[in-house]
Parts: structure tokens; sequence; C-alpha cells
């Protein structure tokens, strides 16, 4: 079935936001689909975070309207459904009293509220999010004792135990090394194919960029989609969106110059 006719899990129609008479996001219109796979990006200050706290009802737009499966913002309740992970949320004091157990089970909260007891479902889906995090092995030790991309997973692992139908992670490779960068984005990519979790997550980096993505929104105050990455993402274009000179090193196979360097 074409994506047009299915419902979108976010509707956003001519959202504006903005502060002290300076537009900060202007006219953005995108769906967002149930199996996707969404890269955003753009430059530092350019709206990408405000975007998601408005589609999460964390800002207020100044127009305009966001739609959660179907329903209007402020009548959706179902906050289960999406896992959300905040910039800098890896980045954790090395004395924080908590083990990455404790921390994972903090995501079934949405799911069960914070007064309801801790069932036998509720550690089946801790465990289950570990798993697929691949840190079960370490769910004893204290989170300020893990390296940053191990606490990028555990992050990860907290908002995936409330089993959501999308994942939402802003900047999630800040403080990470390569390595593990090269690690999670095979982890989301085998979320988004195996487990159906239609990912979102939003960078700066146009170097981190993985091949997987279905579909890229560039932000810079305005919005473009692009529906097919590895035909448009290109030198001119990342110029424009970057406001610099922009090389973009591609390991796609049909690049035209041999390093892959524009």
């Amino acid at each position: 079935m074409s994506l047009k006719f299915k419902v979108p899990i976010f509707d956003v129609k001519n959202l504006s936001f903005r502060v002290r008479g300076a537009n900060i996001l202007s006219n953005i219109s995108l769906e967002i689909f149930n199996g996707e796979y969404i890269a955003i990006i753009g430059p530092n200050g350019g709206g990408k975070t405000t975007l998601i706290r408005m589609l999460l009802g964390l800002e207020k737009p100044s127009s305009g309207e966001v739609r959660l499966f179907g329903k209007k913002l402020k009548n959706f309740k179902e906050w289960h459904k999406i896992g959300f992970v905040p910039q800098r949320a890896s980045l954790v004091d090395a004395n924080f009293p908590a083990t990455v157990e404790d921390i994972v089970k903090m995501g079934r909260v949405a799911k069960r509220g914070i007064f309801a007891g801790f069932s036998k479902e509720d550690t089946l889906k801790v465990e289950d999010a570990m798993k697929k995090m691949d840190i079960l092995d370490l769910k004893k030790k204290m989170v300020g004792t893990l390296s940053g991309g191990q606490r990028q997973r555990v992050m990860i692992a907290r908002a995936l135990a409330s089993s959501p139908e999308i994942l939402i992670l802003d900047e999630p490779n800040t403080g990470v090394d390569m390595v593990s960068q090269q690690r999670f984005y095979k982890l989301l990519a085998k979320l988004n194919k195996e487990e159906n979790i239609t990912i979102v997550f939003i960078t700066h980096d146009i170097g981190v960029i993985a091949d997987d993505i279905g579909r890229l929104f560039t932000i810079n105050q305005k919005a473009t989609i692009c529906n097919n990455p590895k035909e448009t993402l290109s030198c001119e274009e990342m110029s424009t969106l970057y406001g610099i000179e922009a090389h973009v090193i591609s390991n796609h196979k049909h690049e035209h110059s041999k390093d892959g360097s524009c």
C-alpha cells in the first residue's frame, strides 16, 4: 500500500515557531509513517530540536497543527507508543547511584503509570530491551561507570522498554566514539527491519548518515524532504543547507568519483 493511503504516525501541517519576533521554523509540513527510517539533518540553530519538541508537545507552535496517530496533539494520551531519547541523555555523572537495570526500568513508567507495581510483564520487557541493545550482561553495573557508547545503548533500552512504535533520538552520538557510532547505526537498522520500529534521529553531522536511511528531512528554518537520500544528497544542496562549502563523502557504489567525494 502506498504511504499516502496510510494514516501517518505524525502528520504536521504548516508548523511555525517564533521567539521574540524571530522565525525559528517556518511553515513546516511533513508526515512520518509506520516502519520508516528517517534522518533529520541541518546546522546547529536550524530548528531540528525545536521541531521534535513541538511534535512531542514540549513546545507550543506559533501556528500550525500536529496530529499523532490521527489525533490532535492535545487529545493524544498514548505516550508509551513514542520512545524519546533527548540530546545528551547519555552524559551521566560518574557518581550517579543507579544500575543499568534501574535506568531501563524507568522506561516502563510511561506504560504502567508511576504508582503501579512492577509486574512480570514489566520485568520481561526490561530484559528484552536490554537484549536488543546488547547490554544484558551490564545490567548490574553502575551506569556512571560505563563508556559513552554503553550509556547510549542504556538510554535507548530505556526508551524501548515501553514497547514504542516509534523511536526518536536527538543527537544520539554526542560524546560517543566512532566505533560505538557504527555499532549504534547497525542496532538502529536492526530495530527498524526486524522489530518494525519507526526510527527518527536528529543529527547535524552529515557524515554519520547510514546507508539504510529511507528518507531524509533537511531542516534550516524550512524543511526539504528527500525521498531518495542516495540520489539527492549532493554537495551543492548541503552547502545551501549549512551555509558553507560542503564536501559530502559517500560509500555508495554508484558515485562518479573514485573516492566517493564531490
